[in-house]
């Protein structure tokens, strides 16, 4: 019998920035549309912090602006029906 060991390869993770700590941004405002877009998916969801490696300050700002943009129709509730 034969017992699983895992993975043969060693993988290194590199420890994640917050990309908003870097560039030491304290607000995140809803009409930066480049920002925003990159922290949503294909299907409009909001990325969480483990994919996008932003801390939870960062992260809550995010989500704040994201849900603004989406009430002042900037940005799609479904971002597959905009692009």
């Amino acid at each position: 019998m034969a017992f699983y060991r895992g993975s043969s390869r060693a993988y290194n993770r590199r420890p994640s920035v917050c990309q908003f700590c870097a560039d030491k941004v304290t607000e995140l405002d809803y009409k930066n549309l480049d920002v925003l877009v990159r922290q949503i998916d294909p299907e409009g969801k909001i990325r969480p912090r483990r994919r996008t490696g932003t801390c939870a300050r960062h992260q809550r700002m995010v989500a704040i602006a994201i849900k603004r943009a989406r009430h002042m129709a900037l940005l799609a509730f479904d971002r597959g029906s905009w692009i």
